[in-house]
């Protein structure tokens, strides 16, 4: 098991809880999709030894997970995923805008899954 470095990120705030919250409304309608505040150990490096827990966005809509890391202040970063094989990117690496996190993790998610294959 790998040691876990404790950098000092800061917690999700409620304010970034409401831009992600009213994002999610935005797609799905109100109280459709749930966000739950997580905490995920995450390498901040490809080269870091350490795992560091950053504290994380997670929602789902039963076909796609999705997982915004804050990983420092006013950082973040995002995937979604349908299963362990199926994990994807938004093809940037950290955001500094967290509403434009969120809306871009959204819309590649949404593009992706109009050309993804039905039985997936």
């Amino acid at each position: 098991m790998a040691a876990m470095k404790r950098a000092s990120v800061p917690d999700v705030t409620s304010t970034e809880l409401w831009v992600v919250e009213t994002a999610i409304k935005e797609r799905w309608g109100a109280g459709v999709v749930e966000v739950q505040v997580a905490d995920s150990d995450i390498r901040l490096e490809p080269t870091d030894r350490e795992m560091t827990s950053c504290p994380t966005l997670y929602w789902t809509d039963d076909t796609a997970h999705f997982v915004i890391f804050k990983v420092g202040d006013g950082l973040y970063r995002s995937q979604f995923f349908y299963s362990k094989r199926e994990q994807y990117g938004t093809g940037r690496r950290e955001y500094d805008d967290l509403a434009e996190c969120v809306s871009l993790l959204l819309k590649m998610e949404a593009d992706h899954r109009s050309t993804r294959p039905a039985d997936n």
